[in-house]
């Protein structure tokens, strides 16, 4: 029995096909925790859908920003983008089935001993914390409230924590801190506009797993979301306690697993290259 955390998909179905043949992967045996932005970008997202809902518990996914883009267009909170890839997709004759089961995946994991996010997470919150916030939004998702949800979602304010945000404020932050962090001040305040690697914080700002004192760093975290932390096609490695999964498959690097060894924070990496289906994004561009 073996378990896998794997980066960014982003509608790249046939890297998947390939990693799992590489794997030798039984969802008889084995677990697979995909860390968000299933979908959008690249050519298959449908493929992909289908392909995870199908695994049923051998598969658990978290929802990254793409994701919970999807969602939106669904519930027609949202048009789309004109590099959005995912009109497949709200076509398909099981749509409704795919983004019901959708919208049922988690916002961050505990499983064995590590912490699981797509993006990050705020220097103030503990494993515990962060949690009990995911199930926040968790339980929005699954409700009768979508539409609504989903138009008060999108924005960048409040750019920080505080345990008296209420309503939409408090879900807006922790979504936005789950699905699109990098970069935060030591107070954590957070910066939307930057997607450079670690090394080009704008001033002020840190990369989120680099921020002194932060309350999760005696807990192992596997994210993904930041693939120009893999610039280069330089190899995921721990740093201060979290892995980066998302090494750029959309964008023609690599689609990488880790599987997770017996102890907490230990893992072997697993890769396979892929086919290049996005142009180089800009600086300054969010993925």
């Amino acid at each position: 029995m073996s378990m896998y955390c794997i980066g960014d998909l982003q509608g790249c179905d046939a890297p998947l096909g390939r990693l799992l043949e590489k794997l030798d992967f039984s969802p008889s045996r084995d677990t697979l925790y995909f860390l968000g932005d299933l979908v959008n970008r690249g050519p298959e997202s449908l493929k992909v859908l289908r392909r995870l809902a199908a695994l049923g518990d051998a598969a658990q996914c978290l929802l990254g920003n793409h994701d919970l883009h999807l969602l939106a267009l669904w519930q027609g909170a949202r048009k789309p983008g004109r590099h959005d890839t995912m009109q497949e997709i709200l076509q398909a004759g099981d749509a409704d089935s795919l983004l019901d089961w959708l919208r049922h995946r988690a916002m961050a994991l505990q499983r064995h001993g590590w912490l699981m996010v797509h993006a990050g997470v705020l220097p103030q919150w503990t494993a515990a914390q962060t949690m009990a916030l995911a199930a926040e939004v968790e339980q929005v998702l699954r409700g009768s409230d979508l539409k609504d949800f989903f138009g008060a979602m999108y924005g960048n304010t409040p750019d920080r924590w505080s345990d008296g945000l209420q309503g939409a404020d408090r879900l807006r932050v922790v979504v936005n801190a789950l699905t699109r962090l990098r970069f935060c001040t030591p107070e954590g305040v957070m910066e939307f506009g930057s997607t450079e690697g670690a090394e080009g914080a704008p001033a002020g700002y840190l990369p989120w797993f680099e921020v002194p004192g932060r309350r999760t760093a005696g807990t192992a975290v596997a994210f993904g979301h930041w693939s120009t932390l893999a610039k280069d096609g330089a190899t995921p490695r721990l740093r201060n306690n979290t892995l980066p999964l998302d090494t750029g498959c959309v964008w023609g690097g690599c689609l990488t697993a880790a599987r997770l060894g017996a102890q907490a924070g230990t893992f072997e990496l697993i890769a396979v290259p892929c086919e290049q289906a996005q142009k180089p994004r800009k600086a300054g561009k969010s993925g």
